[in-house]
Order: C-alpha cells, then structure tokens, then sequence
C-alpha cells in the first residue's frame, strides 16, 4: 500500500511534536537536520541507475 504525500507528511510533523514535547529546540534540531540530509541523499541519488 503506497503512503500518499499528505499522510506521510502529517506522520513527520506528529513524529516532530512528540520529540519537541520533551525536549529543548537545541536538542530535536539534530534529528532534523539529519531527516533533511537523508532527504536530500535520496533526492540526489534517485534518478541514478
């Protein structure tokens, strides 16, 4: 079963306010700059064979 884009992007953003919930902005900005760096990786790899 395919995620739609909205579906995953509401998952992302209630993952993002449970860690915010115990947490300082310092400490969570780690776990998204990794999330965006992923992002980025896939973006730039998926069109290569």
């Amino acid at each position: 079963m395919a995620l739609k884009k909205s579906e995953l992007y509401s998952s992302l953003w209630a993952s993002c306010d449970e860690l915010r919930g115990g947490m300082d902005a310092s400490q969570y900005k780690d776990y998204v700059l990794v999330l965006l760096f992923l992002k980025y990786i896939s973006d730039k790899y998926a069109g290569q064979p």
